[in-house]
């Protein structure tokens, strides 16, 4: 998933006016789950992020996938699952996996290699499964020793955990199926250890199979509950009706972890992925390196981490932009120690040299305009709005005018795409390198010209040396290789500042120990918390009664 607590957030809002579900009180021995995302329509499609099963997370505990990552600490090695080795050529663009055997799909059928095969091959046929991991298969094959081989056209060392931990479904269920895009999987079948017990608009229970591969979990239901909007979620986890969630919680200590300081928990830990604040520069002045750094260096990052996003979203503190401790181990040497701090001075310093004047407090670019600057995100988005307000006043101070329009989501979305902005906050992608991330704010490859839809490089920064660097990380044979390439990219990040960051993006959720214990945390961060990632699983498995 590409956005966190922002998705929350805006499925919320979209789903403002509908009634909200749920009781305050739950069954002994069940696990409740909670989303704001307001009412269900019946789709089990595990391959949809947009199906019931998706957007409430349920889908990850009836399907398997070869293998967990960790994302919040992307130097861990993977815990095998379903595969129990893989086996890369140097190149990465060939992985054998090695499978567990014994392991029986809920209907009885034994799963084969020919299962895996054919779920690598349905994102193939099926580009539009593919929209979570984007993975470029070329061939996958049963061997006939029971392994699976699948091979790709170009290196996959940046998304080689994607390929790892790839969900796995029943290829005698889904060969079937004419159109697996539109499916809406009636009676899901997987290898987890949990099968569909009951659906509603507003709740969908799970149920514990009598038979598994591996010892039962200790959690014998699960309750997932779509409620109303991030007021009716954050009440049902106050209340102790909903236990586990993530929501954007304003005043969490308040609404949340008072209400039962011993039990109510909160970990938002951060991936490789980061929001910020993108400059098109394909508008002057902000096309000149040295303006945007200057903003970058007074915008006080504290602020935003305090006032705009509640301390939920990680605090940003390198200015390569890489979330720490998740970007430790990628780090250039000459940047581990280096700091974002705000310095006015600097940035004064900065733009008396590339030719800006300040005149009477106000900025003016070389030609002798002042610089001014229109700020965009969605109305209810209210966090990015707090954001763009500590923003407007921070670049006041070196003379920059700056005003903030809000949108609609849809409008927002069409226009920021388009290059129909001067600057506005949003996200970037996120994997298990800092290659997603910075692929997405600078690659030239990517680069749409104004007026075409961007899925990458929003800002339209045109560098051929990060894109080269870019493809050279991509396409790297060996570690040595890869450095030096994430090297330039960071370089380029911190001089040119293509995007400038602000906050660190999470991988956050709110839980309760008062009935289940053994969750991911601080102290114990096996794997991101979130309900509706393939961890879930993970978590579920190491859950036990608190008493």
């Amino acid at each position: 998933m590409r956005r966190t607590v922002i998705v929350a957030l805006a499925l919320a809002l979209a789903a403002a006016g509908c009634s909200s579900g749920g009781s305050t009180t739950k069954a002994s021995g069940v696990l409740t789950v909670g989303m704001p995302n307001g009412p269900l329509t019946e789709n089990h499609n595990p391959f949809l992020p947009t199906s019931a099963a998706g957007s409430l997370g349920y889908r990850y505990q009836i399907y398997e996938p070869l293998a967990f990552v960790n994302n919040t600490r992307p130097a861990q090695e993977p815990v095998p699952w379903l595969a129990t080795k893989w086996d890369w050529t140097d190149n990465y663009k060939k992985v054998t996996f090695t499978l567990k055997e014994g392991v029986k799909w809920s209907d009885g059928k034994p799963f084969t290699a020919a299962d895996v095969a054919f779920s690598f091959e349905i994102l193939k046929k099926f580009p539009a499964l593919n929209n979570r991991d984007s993975l470029k298969v070329e061939t996958a094959t049963a061997t006939p020793d029971g392994k699976v081989e699948v091979t790709f056209a170009s290196p996959q060392f940046v998304t080689r955990n994607k390929v790892i931990s790839a969900m796995v479904v029943p290829q005698h269920i889904w060969s079937t199926v004419a159109d697996p895009t539109t499916y809406t999987n009636p009676d899901p079948v997987g290898t987890g250890p949990y099968k569909l017990k009951s659906f509603t608009s507003q709740t969908v229970t799970i149920e514990r199979r009598t038979e598994y591969w591996q010892e039962l979990p200790k959690v014998p239901e699960i309750q997932y509950t779509s409620y109303n909007d991030n007021t009716a979620q954050t009440t049902a986890l106050a209340s102790g009706a909903s236990q586990w969630s993530y929501v954007f919680i304003p005043d969490y200590q308040k609404l949340y972890i008072d209400k039962d300081p011993k039990n109510h928990k909160i970990w938002f830990p951060a991936g490789l992925g980061i929001h910020g604040l993108w400059l098109n520069q394909t508008v002057a002045p902000f096309d000149n390196a040295a303006l945007r750094s200057a903003m970058s260096d007074v915008i006080d990052r504290e602020a935003i981490f305090v006032r705009g996003e509640a301390r939920l979203f990680p605090k940003l503190e390198s200015p390569t932009g890489m979330p720490l401790p998740a970007g430790d181990s990628f780090l250039a040497p000459e940047y581990k120690d280096l700091r974002m701090s705000v310095d006015v001075e600097k940035a004064k310093q900065k733009l008396t040299g590339a030719g800006f004047t300040l005149d009477g407090g106000v900025l003016k670019a070389p030609g002798g305009k002042p610089v001014t600057i229109e700020l965009t995100n969605p109305s209810g988005w209210s966090d990015y709005l707090t954001v763009l307000d500590i923003i407007k006043s921070d670049l006041k101070k070196i003379g920059i005018e700056a005003t903030v329009r809000t949108q609609t989501a849809d409008a927002w979305t069409a226009d920021f795409a388009n290059g129909q902005f001067q600057g506005s906050l949003r996200w970037t992608n996120t994997g298990a390198t800092p290659y997603e991330m910075y692929q997405n704010i600078m690659d030239g490859a990517e680069l749409k010209p104004m007026g075409q839809t961007a899925a990458v490089n929003f800002g339209r920064y045109n560098n051929p040396e990060a894109t080269a660097a870019l493809a050279e990380y991509a396409n790297a044979t060996d570690d040595a290789a890869r450095a030096k390439a994430l090297g330039v990219v960071q370089k380029i990040m911190v001089e040119q500042v293509p995007m400038i960051p602000t906050s660190a993006s999470p991988i956050g959720a709110e839980y309760s120990t008062k009935s289940w214990i053994g969750w991911p945390s601080e102290e114990d961060p096996y794997g991101p918390p979130q309900a509706t990632l393939p961890n879930a699983l993970q978590i579920v498995m190491k859950l036990k009664p608190a008493a």
